[in-house]
């Protein structure tokens, strides 16, 4: 249970982390206080059930792009928490394509590292 716990916590902590540095490192990324909450946690559930079915979708239909999938599904994602949330509002083509690279990288890394140190030590 913790570890179900924790990774839940990761998975939202990285989705924060990386909405509020695309923010930062993005001119038009722009974040809304209110509905700042409510958009990660959107991101959070749509990225974890677009993951999968992209994935699935990729390498039945065009197995090159496989690896792509978790790309896509980031950019999907962005769009589905970009609706009338009111948190997040991404202006432009060459944005929504900067954006979805650098919510994707962050995301990845602290799903790779977070783990690791959060993880160690519990169910000692």
């Amino acid at each position: 249970m913790k570890k179900l716990l924790i990774g839940v916590g990761v998975q939202l902590g990285s989705s924060a982390v990386a909405i509020i540095v695309a923010a930062l490192l993005l001119p038009r990324f722009s974040l809304g206080f209110g509905g700042f909450l409510t958009a990660v946690v959107i991101f959070t559930i749509a990225q974890s059930l677009l993951a999968g079915a992209v994935a699935r979708l990729a390498s039945k239909h065009v197995p090159a792009f496989a690896g792509l999938a978790s790309l896509v599904s980031t950019l999907l994602a962005l769009i589905i928490a970009n609706l009338p949330f009111g948190g997040i509002r991404i202006h432009g083509f060459v944005t929504w394509l900067l954006a979805a690279l650098v919510v994707w990288v962050i995301t990845g890394l602290c799903a790779t590292l977070a783990p690791k140190y959060l993880l160690k030590n519990v169910g000692r």
